[in-house]
């Protein structure tokens, strides 16, 4: 579980990065070709793929918890 939050964290990291970085290269014309729209959308894609990602693994995992209804002494 913190694996996968890591992975999604270093993978937003990249890019945000990765849209700083990238620019118009040597032309100079004032293209940007990862522009800050396309880097939020890439962050938006990769949230929502996180979050269905965690619905099934939650749904697999057994709680740990005691339920203090369950108090069958």
């Amino acid at each position: 579980m913190t694996t996968e939050l890591f992975v999604y964290l270093a993978a937003v990291i990249g890019v945000l990065i990765a849209s700083q970085t990238v620019g118009d290269g040597a032309a100079r014309n004032g293209a940007d070709y990862f522009a800050a729209g396309k880097a939020w959308w890439y962050i938006t894609l990769l949230t929502i793929g996180y979050l269905v990602s965690r619905g099934p693994a939650k749904s697999g995992s057994r709680s740990r918890d005691v339920d203090p209804r369950d108090d069958n002494r």
